[in-house]
């Protein structure tokens, strides 16, 4: 009879691709993940993992098996949290992946009231990109991400919070400062500078300007920036003008503040949602959060009819 530990070890050797980083995240020594695993095929009569490869691979069989495996996990998951409904205890892990153009101004409005108002649930952030958040989720290694979408990721589905304006930062000495009414022609200039790649809020600003070949030639040094405060401060520090979203304004000083422009002609929109599995067990978690946020941010912000949404895949 196969076993929900043994569908969690083929799970967690399909995540990690490795017998050791597998045992190792389910407190188990190799051995006995190897010897479980190993008894599962000899019950079942079949090959599950393909170990002359490096990385090992599935076969596929065994990744029909793990696909159903995850469904079924999840599934026990989703019971356990019908008992915690019912005894109306809200308790339990979440594990919440955001990305870095929203995390150092939407966390800090929410997640400390989230933890006091909730004490019981166990509650850890990781900061990724987008493209990791999406394959954390798939993988099931968090529960929850908080991002920018539309996805249009199979077997993820997005739960929308709040639509932000895309904003522009200006160093007093350029020409654009001065400027009464800025278009999206204005700012594609080479004097721009942009988040390294892998940030979906770069891809943003790129399809918003339909411009990318001469970025950087007119800036004074070439950099690949992984934050948006660094871009500020570069900004400050060295000229030119970048693109910055409207939660960052929030928390801004007033000195910093006279920087920023708002485009004349269009209000470009980012829409932030919560992305989560199809399978995700946690539904109630993920609503309380939901909850927990929208309360959490400006209610004009949370209409999407106040600008156009700009995508980034």
């Amino acid at each position: 009879m196969i076993t929900l530990t043994q569908l969690e070890y083929i799970v967690a050797v399909d995540t990690y691709r490795h017998f050791g980083k597998a045992a190792e995240s389910c407190f188990i020594t190799q051995p006995t993940l190897s010897m479980q695993i190993k008894k599962l095929e000899e019950d079942l009569e079949i090959i599950i993992f393909d170990r002359s490869k490096q990385p090992l691979i599935p076969t596929d069989v065994g990744q029909q098996l793990i696909d159903q495996a995850r469904v079924v996990l999840n599934q026990s998951e989703e019971l356990n949290q019908i008992v915690q409904d019912y005894k109306n205890q809200i308790s339990g892990m979440l594990r919440i992946g955001i990305i870095p153009t929203l995390a150092p101004y939407l966390l800090p409005v929410f997640i400390g009231r989230y933890k006091k108002k909730y004490p019981n649930i166990l509650i850890k952030v990781v900061e990724k990109t987008t493209h990791e958040i999406i394959h954390l989720l798939h993988k099931d290694l968090i529960d929850v991400g908080i991002l920018v979408t539309p996805l249009k990721e199979e077997k993820i589905l997005e739960k929308p919070l709040f639509y932000e304006e895309m904003l522009i930062y200006i160093n007093p000495e350029n020409k654009l400062y001065q400027k009464k009414d800025i278009t999206l022609q204005d700012i594609a200039t080479p004097e721009i500078w942009l988040l390294s790649d892998g940030h979906c809020f770069r891809d943003q600003v790129v399809n918003l300007c339909s411009f990318l070949g001469s970025v950087d030639k007119q800036l004074p040094f070439h950099f690949e920036a992984g934050s948006l405060e660094t871009l500020m401060n570069i900004v400050d520090q060295d000229g030119g003008i970048t693109l910055i979203p409207e939660l960052a304004t929030l928390t801004m000083s007033e000195k910093r503040k006279e920087n920023v422009r708002y485009f004349s002609n269009l209000k470009p929109l980012r829409e932030v949602s919560l992305a989560y599995s199809r399978h995700f067990a946690k539904h109630r978690l993920i609503n309380l959060l939901w909850s927990e946020i929208k309360e959490a941010i400006p209610e004009e912000l949370q209409n999407e009819q106040r600008g156009t949404v700009v995508e980034w895949k």
